[in-house]
Parts: structure tokens; C-alpha cells; sequence
């Protein structure tokens, strides 16, 4: 089974997972089956792609999170069942949010829930940018990434509340772990905003 035979519907799944690290694990809008919190290997989360759709523009592009390939990392995020009609509905769905406005592709992956203490995993599919794509902007130090997000805003809202959502996300269901990058970034822009709400 590949990625684009299953984006194509070339493929008659009855049930499909999903896997979302970013803003898929507050606002899927998708409907689905059920969702569970759980993890990949050989990935980490990185601010690294640009957006100029959802959290900014072509001339400010926001900042928002793709996954980079590491052999030791492990990424935290949720899995969405989607199973019958719903499987196709949602494909589309994501194709728009997440390949035709965000520029991301489509890769498999091994998805082990959280509280599957049998380590068994459940093969997703999620969605990818990488550095070839025209919007990626790659690495940046906590303290420019935070600049850039707290000042960025595009046609689905303020890249700030991208930012602060995913946060909260991993406190509230994954408070186990941690996640230096996000949490610098987050505390990077926390900083700024006191001077932006003052210059306004």
C-alpha cells in the first residue's frame, strides 16, 4: 500500500489511520471513528516550514511544524481512525489543508498508542513538508522562530495561537514528555508579546 495510491482512492480501505503532530491534534475536521494518543520513531518535530495560508502570507510567512527525519527521535501526536465514507471524505478534506494550501506530502508510518503496553504499532498516514518544498524554511534559533511566529497571522488565524495550542496539547495529554524545541519557541514568543500589545 503507498501513499499516493491511498490519497488517489485507488485503494478500497475500509479504515484508515491518520496521524497528526501539529494542528490535526486540536482541529481535525474530520469526522471520525475514534482517537488515540501515541508516538513515531525516526521523526522530530521541527518549526521548520513556512506557511502563507493558514498563520501568514507571502511576504510574512508564518511558521508552522513539520517532521524532520532523525533516527532517535520520537514524535508525540494523535491518531485518528477514520473508517467507511469517512475515509475518502477526510482524504479530500486534508488534501486542501494540508497538500494544496500547506505544501505537505504523504508518508506511512509505525503508530504506537500510548496505552498499548503490547508495544504493537498501526500503520498511519500523515502528512510531511520537506526541505525541497518551496515554503520550507528550515532551522532557526528559539528566539527568531518565536519573533516570526508571534507576529504572523493568515486566513485561519494568528500563527501565535498555533504555537500556544500545540503547547498545551503536549502538557495536557503527553505531560511525560518533553519537547525543548516547542517549549523554547513557546517561551521565545511568550516574551515578545508584552512589547507587541504595547506598540499597538
Amino acid at each position: 500500500m503507498k501513499p499516493k495510491d491511498i490519497i488517489a482512492g485507488k485503494t478500497s480501505l475500509t479504515s484508515l489511520w491518520i496521524f497528526g503532530y501539529g494542528s490535526l491534534v486540536w482541529k481535525p475536521d474530520f469526522k471520525y471513528k475514534r482517537s488515540q494518543v501515541g508516538y513515531i520513531h525516526g521523526y522530530k518535530r521541527r518549526f521548520w516550514h513556512g506557511d502563507n495560508f493558514h498563520r501568514g502570507n507571502d511576504d510574512l510567512p508564518g511558521r508552522v511544524v513539520t517532521l524532520i527525519e532523525d533516527d532517535d527521535a520520537t514524535t508525540w501526536g494523535v491518531a485518528f481512525e477514520v473508517t467507511g465514507s469517512q475515509v475518502q471524505e477526510s482524504l479530500k478534506y486534508l488534501n486542501v489543508r494540508e497538500a494544496v494550501c500547506g505544501g505537505y506530502i504523504t508518508k506511512l508510518v509505525d503508530f504506537i498508542p500510548e496505552d498499548d503496553r503490547s508495544n504493537q504499532t498501526q500503520q498511519a498516514l500523515l502528512y510531511i513538508a520537506t526541505p525541497d518544498n518551496p515554503l520550507f524554511l528550515g532551522p532557526a534559533s528559539p528566539e527568531v522562530i518565536g519573533h516570526q511566529i508571534a507576529t504572523r497571522q493568515g486566513k485561519t488565524g494568528h500563527n501565535l495561537e498555533y504555537l500556544l495550542r500545540l503547547a498545551e496539547f503536549m502538557r495536557r495529554s503527553c505531560p511525560h514528555v518533553d519537547d525543548p524545541h516547542l517549549f523554547s519557541i513557546e517561551a521565545a514568543a511568550l516574551a515578545l508579546v508584552p512589547y507587541l500589545l504595547g506598540a499597538q
